[in-house]
This record gives structure tokens, sequence and C-alpha cells, in this order.
């Protein structure tokens, strides 16, 4: 596995992760116990994954327990620790409040990176105030390094601007073979700022495993209202995974290890996949160590060339 910088922090960290939104509960599926993700993340960790990210958003606050009980047995020093404020939380007393909260539930007396879920646009709160406190809660020490997620370059700029002693190390945001928005311009500038993508849905929430189809649809909470599962989107992703397949059968690996790689090829991107199970722990794992030729990129880009996917009814 290796290791790379997160932004300028000076904090390293593996170049995959592994993500916790489906240990907020039965809304990923009938599937999911926490024993089994707990036992996911430890053999993460035993193969070289050292960053876990979560949110208090993810059940109320339950993924965060549970990743807390997985760092009981890996060992503090051992894992480096991402969390999310809940949008609603943006105020200076409850961001810090939050912050408590959450390092209560991880179990833990400092977060590695605590990000800001996303802009709030219910209460609109001043962007200044947020980020004066995130910087408040670094000086403290309570948090080692401050994220986004889900911001736009203007809202970057605009964060940065009220940081005066330590800059952002980090955009969470949607990024994967089939959903690209980020590269016109949030992918351009964080590069050229040295602020770390991490790449949330980077196998589209399982479109890019060659699991599902039109016959095969998952039929969890989440999932089964996203428009990406549409018969319409189905078809067009079809045109893409023969290429994938061949390309995974050439090199040994499975086509969600083919898609978690296209996103590891770029410097500064940190796909967080999840993880349900040890099996799966081992296949985002197995995504590192290798790397996809120029002619299999090549590849890739034409037959992702022919999917053209609609997210209106």
């Amino acid at each position: 596995m290796e290791y790379v910088e997160l932004g300028r922090s000076g904090i390293k960290v593996s170049t995959i992760g592994v993500g916790t939104w489906q240990a907020s509960g039965k809304s990923w599926g009938e599937d999911v116990q926490d024993d089994k993700i707990i036992a996911a993340l430890v053999k993460s960790q035993k193969l070289g994954i050292n960053l876990f990210d979560t949110a208090e958003a993810y059940g109320d606050g339950h993924s965060e327990e549970v990743v807390g009980k997985a760092i009981n047995i890996i060992g503090r020093e051992n894992v480096v620790i991402a969390t999310k404020v809940y949008g609603a939380h943006l105020h200076r007393d409850g961001l810090i409040k939050a912050a408590e909260h959450s390092a209560k539930r991880l179990g833990v007396k400092e977060i590695d990176l605590y990000q800001v879920h996303w802009p709030d646009p219910w209460e609109q709160v001043p962007l200044r105030e947020t980020m004066k406190t995130m910087e408040e809660l670094y000086k403290q020490g309570l948090i080692r390094a401050i994220g986004v997620s889900n911001f736009a370059v203007r809202d970057l700029k605009e964060a940065r601007e009220h940081l005066s002693t330590v800059d952002i190390a980090s955009n969470q945001v949607r990024y994967n073979m089939l959903q690209r928005e980020i590269e016109e311009e949030v992918l351009p500038y964080c590069k050229k700022e040295n602020i770390t993508i991490l790449a949330w849905s980077p196998i589209a929430q399982g479109a890019l495993t060659g699991k599902y189809s039109n016959l095969a649809k998952p039929s969890d909470e989440i999932r089964k209202g996203n428009r990406l599962f549409s018969d319409e989107n189905m078809a067009e992703i079809s045109k893409l995974l023969p290429t994938l397949r061949r390309i995974a059968e050439d090199e040994g690996k499975t086509v969600a290890q083919v898609a978690l790689n296209w996103l590891i090829r770029h410097d500064g991107v940190i796909p967080i996949p999840g993880a349900k199970n040890e099996a799966q722990a081992e296949q985002n794992a197995g995504s590192e160590g290798w790397r996809l030729t120029q002619r299999e990129l090549d590849e890739i880009s034409a037959a992702l060339s022919q999917v053209k996917l609609s997210y209106y009814p």
C-alpha cells in the first residue's frame, strides 16, 4: 500500500480509504451488520488502509460508534479518522458541540480530519462563522486538519479566505468514471492548490461492479430511488461493462478494482469505497499495488464516450 500526504496537513494516508455510510443501518440493505462492518474495517487496516471516513449524519451517529468500536480493536495510532459535521450544525455553538459529540462516539480525544459535510442551504449560516469555528477547533487541538465536502470552487475559495493559520486539506466529492462533473473545475483547482480529493461513490454505488443490470437492481432504501439505476441508464452502463470485464480478466482483477484503480491513477485523488464485509475490504485493498496501462485507459475512454446518462425522468 502506498501513502500520501493529505493536502498540506502533514498527515499520511493510504491511497485508498474506506467509507462507512453503510454503517448507518439497514438503509443499505438487510445484509448490513455492525459486526461484519467492524471486521471489514479491521481487515482493511491489516491490508494497509489507514483512512476511515464517517459522519455524524450517517445513522444519526451510529456509523461513528461502529467506527469507534473498530478503532478500539485496531489501535488509535494505526488509523486516520475522518468525520463530518452535519449541515444543520454549522453555527459556532452547534459546530463545537457536534465535534465534541463525534469525538466521544468515536472514542478519541482528537479527530484527524474534520469536514463540513456540505454548504448550508437552509439556515444560510455565514461560511465565515463556520470556518472560523473550524479553525478554533484546530487551534484547540480537537482536530488535526480541516476538510470540506461537496464544495464547488466558489465555496472553496470563500472558505479558504476565512482561514488564517491553516488551509483546507481536502474536499470530499462524488467522483467515478460515470460521474465526472468535478473534472471541469473542482479537480483542476484542487490539484493546483494541493487540496486532496476524497472521492465518494467511487464505484457509483455498485453500478461499476458489473453486478447489476435491468434484471437485477439494488433494492435497498438508499439506491432504489437513484436514477443511476433506471432502465435507461443501466442500458447505457451496459455499453461500458464488457470493456471493464475484459480488462479485469487480463489483469486478474474484478470490475470494481478496475474502476477504483482508474481513480487512484490521479495524483491527489483518494477513493473511499464502502465495505460491508471482509471480502469487500480485500477487494478494495486489491485496487492498489498495480496500474492500468495507457492502452487500457484509452480503451476505457473510448467505451465511456458511448455512455450517455440521464438524470431526468
